[in-house]
């Protein structure tokens, strides 16, 4: 029975909050679409963790109310114990664009008025906050949000402020207070006298998320409502005393009737990547792999073309497959920085039809998609409806990444591995590792 719900507000996101759950033995499904009431409930029977990946985080506020007030609803309506706002943890957001005040005054509305943690911080991943101020790890150091390289000057979200409390107040009147380390010792009695309407919460270690789950995280009514990154799941997974440890592969049927379940076929060491990420972290591991070898084909973007998926370059991925390249990288290069939501939404259906094509046309069965905006957009486009961790992970990925296999009625993409990578994540080496894996 379902235990813990959560909407992710980027495709690359929700897969690791999923593995969070996962790797603790609880069972869980990712659903990219919502199905119908009815199955949504033969799901909630099935599985102890019920996921549904979404797009907020690249939508301005109304459009973002209008597509997780109904998702809550529905996963308030499942009963679990807890339902989770999944955010990035650099909480990527502002006032008109993914706006966690936005998200956290609609929480509030549909699961009441109880004080809300929000917890962002994520240790495994080199994300921490203290005092209220948070921090990010790249290449290999610590920096305060504000100054992080990649975020400070991210093309939709730029980080002007690292101190949590003042970056949701500039996205909503809601009153935001803070629990600091030094009064985890005092958790519940704070929490009790709060009279706030959320609160941001520290974390430096997986010793602080522990402290977190074993206090406010116990709800005293249920649904209770929470936001916050992988570091949260990985709370709430402490929190829920009971998980089950059977590891059962519940099989969501595909809309043809067939098992969904991941069957992995294809020639091993074959790998096609799609990329609409701006991070230099992306553009590293491209650059790697086109010096081990990889063919790399630059999308243009082109309206008139939009229609069509880029036919060329899909047809130039397929030759280059069967000709025995490791691997393809099909990449937006740096155009999308110029530009949103039109763009992006246009290069998304280009790569789609890439994935499409070249899974249709070549036994490569495993994809790697890099971006969190791109990972959400193409799977939509692609018509998956949902993503299952897969039990072949390869452990060396790395922290945050999690390889799925996809259910979605077209007998052809059914069972295709997917890499969904956050821009910033992952070794130089990530795709060959994957190749080799």
């Amino acid at each position: 029975m379902v235990e813990v719900a959560f909407y992710g507000d980027d495709f690359t996101g929700s897969t690791d909050a999923l593995a969070q759950f996962t790797r603790v033995g609880l069972s869980g499904v990712l659903l990219v679409t919502m199905p119908a009431w009815d199955e949504l409930q033969v799901l909630a029977r099935q599985y102890d963790v019920i996921g549904v990946a979404g797009v907020a985080r690249s939508l301005p506020p109304d459009e973002q109310e209008a597509e997780i007030r109904p998702i809550l609803q529905a996963l308030r309506d499942l009963g679990p114990r807890f339902v989770q706002y999944k955010v990035c943890s650099t909480a990527d957001s502002s006032p008109t664009l993914g706006s966690l005040g936005r998200a956290l005054e609609v929480g509030r509305s549909i699961f009441g008025p109880a004080v809300v943690p929000i917890l962002i911080a994520q240790p495994d991943l080199g994300r921490y906050t203290v005092f209220s101020h948070h921090f990010a790890a790249e290449a290999g150091a610590i920096h305060r949000l504000d100054r992080q390289p990649t975020m400070s000057s991210h093309p939709a979200t730029p980080m002007r402020e690292s101190d949590l409390r003042l970056h949701l107040a500039n996205q909503t009147n809601l009153r935001i207070g803070a629990i600091h380390l030094t009064s985890y010792a005092d958790l519940p009695a704070h929490d009790a006298q709060s009279t706030y309407d959320a609160l941001v919460l520290d974390a430096l270690t997986d010793a602080d998320l522990q402290a977190i789950a074993r206090t406010i995280l116990i709800p005293p009514t249920t649904p209770a409502f929470a936001i916050g990154s992988g570091g949260l799941s990985k709370a709430l997974a402490t929190a829920l005393t009971t998980p089950t440890t059977q590891q059962t592969n519940h099989a969501m049927p595909g809309r043809d009737g067939r098992d969904g379940r991941a069957q992995v076929g294809g020639v091993a060491g074959q790998v096609l990547v799609v990329s609409g990420s701006q991070s230099p972290r992306t553009a590293e591991q491209i650059a790697r792999a086109v010096a081990s070898g990889w063919h790399s084909l630059p999308l243009t973007y082109r309206p008139a073309a939009v229609s069509d998926g880029s036919p060329a370059v899909a047809a130039e991925a397929v030759r280059a497959l069967n000709a025995g390249a490791p691997g393809v990288v099909v990449h937006t290069g740096e155009a999308t920085g110029r530009a949103t939501g039109e763009l992006l939404g246009a290069f998304s259906k280009e790569l789609a039809a890439v994935v499409r094509e070249v899974v249709r046309n070549t036994q490569v069965r495993r994809v790697v998609v890099a971006g969190g905006d791109t990972s959400g957009r193409v799977l939509r486009d692609l018509g998956v409806t949902a993503l299952e961790p897969s039990p072949t992970t390869p452990s060396h990925l790395g922290q945050g990444l999690t390889l799925c296999t996809a259910i979605t009625g077209d007998p052809q993409l059914n069972g295709t591995q997917f890499l969904l990578k956050p821009g910033q994540l992952g070794a130089p080496n990530l795709f060959d590792a994957l190749r080799q894996a």
